[in-house]
């Protein structure tokens, strides 16, 4: 299962888990850990992609001197 698809998931279960957890820890838990995950799996998605290309690379690089 992908990053993407992991967060989606969690958030998923996240709203279910809502529906009874409604006091002031879990609006604590909702600022403090969810809220700013989407924008860190994006973040995640753009290094894993760039790390992709620069291994790509490095393995291109080896062959050509090997």
């Amino acid at each position: 299962m992908s990053l993407t698809q992991n967060a989606r998931e969690l958030s998923e279960r996240w709203h279910a888990t809502k529906v009874h957890w409604r006091d002031s820890q879990a609006l604590e838990f909702e600022k403090q850990y969810l809220e700013a995950l989407p924008g860190m799996v994006n973040k995640a998605g753009v290094m894993l992609n760039e790390l992709e290309i620069l291994i790509k690379k490095i393995r291109k690089d080896c062959e050509q001197t090997y």
